[in-house]
């Protein structure tokens, strides 16, 4: 059975930070792990524990933002019966279940002050109390954490215990977002593209259209892998021929012509353009440096060649579903395809 989580890149980037992930792997100190959302800190986590002397031992994961502040710290250091309403059996908490393992916090950022204060402890003397105790349980575990918090900042502001801080700081892991791996998009995407395929039993895999795989070098991934794996998953699933490059991916799967409209107490300050006309300030956000055109022509020519290139794809070559969509007649889409020779490149 394939492993579901794997390191898939080649960019010096990517590479350095698994190389650092390595060397700190063996040392029982804490490591902080810091990137942007979907860039894979939970993968780092599982590394420096696999590859660890605690590797035969738990490792157990927490996420610190997935339960109310009430409740954090009994899931840290667990507490006895009767310590609080509801606390009707003991409950050993998460350190002592990683006893001799590794703990991995996951958006430590969002911890109170007081787990905070508790979690200094433990980590500093290597005990914990749970609630409604008073008697201290010795633990060996290894902190791993991670977050997307600028946790100095925090420290700064004093939203964050700078003495905490520097506990678990031994050494830092930051992860760089999938717009900054060079050579790593197409590489994913076609990791994920053809394990997609494998799933759907296709026979075979047909890659990707080259103004497809335009898109995705060209497209800013903020939700970095995780949502590179949602977007190839999606268009693969989608295709309805497995034996032709797919044509078409669409980033935004909320995008549809019958999207609920903003309610009126929701609405934006600048409202939106309707229907299929792009949105100016979306253009201007997303297209090259005005000042590095010298051509205009060419750089219209340009612009025009990728939106009926894209819209080819989307409807899967159908010219007069293409035409319709982008409100031109099918003689006007005819010399489009004519004047960019699109259809040359399909032959």
């Amino acid at each position: 059975m394939e492993r579901e989580n794997q390191f898939i890149g080649q960019s010096g980037a990517f590479l350095d930070a698994v190389e650092r992930a390595s060397r700190a792997a063996p040392m029982s100190r804490p490591v902080l792990v810091i990137g942007e959302r979907g860039t894979g800190k939970e993968l780092i986590a599982e590394r420096l524990h696999r590859l660890s002397n605690r590797w035969g031992e738990p490792l157990v994961t927490m996420n610190c933002a997935a339960l109310p502040e009430t409740l954090i710290e009994a899931e840290l250091f667990g507490h006895e019966a009767g310590a609080f309403t509801g606390a009707t059996k003991a409950r050993t908490g998460r350190f002592e279940e990683a006893d001799k393992g590794t703990l991995f916090l996951d958006e430590l950022g969002t911890l109170s002050m007081g787990a905070q204060e508790r979690l200094l402890r433990a980590v500093e003397y290597g005990e914990v109390t749970r609630i409604g105790s008073s008697r201290p349980v010795r633990v060996d575990v290894r902190i791993v954490a991670a977050t997307n918090d600028d946790l100095p900042a925090l420290a700064a502001s004093g939203d964050f215990r700078a003495d905490l801080l520097d506990r678990l700081s031994f050494e830092v892991i930051t992860l760089p977002p999938l717009r900054v791996r060079d050579g790593d998009i197409m590489v994913l995407a076609e990791y994920f593209g053809r394990r997609m395929a494998a799933e759907l039993d296709w026979h075979g895999w047909p890659g990707f259209a080259p103004h497809v795989a335009k898109e995705l070098e060209d497209y800013a991934w903020p939700g970095n892998v995780r949502e590179l794996r949602n977007v190839i998953e999606r268009a693969v699933y989608r295709w309805d021929d497995p034996d032709a490059a797919i044509s078409h991916v669409q980033f935004d799967p909320f995008e549809s012509p019958w999207k609920p409209a903003t309610p009126p107490h929701r609405k934006l300050d600048t409202p939106r353009p309707s229907g299929n006309v792009p949105d100016p300030a979306d253009f201007a956000a997303n297209a090259p440096c005005f000042d590095e055109i010298e051509d205009l022509r060419a750089a219209v020519d340009a612009h025009e060649r990728a939106i009926v290139e894209h819209a080819l794809g989307k409807h899967r070559w159908n010219q007069r579903q293409t035409a319709k969509a982008l409100g031109l007649s099918y003689d006007q889409l005819r010399h489009c395809i004519k004047k960019h020779a699109l259809l040359e490149e399909t032959e």
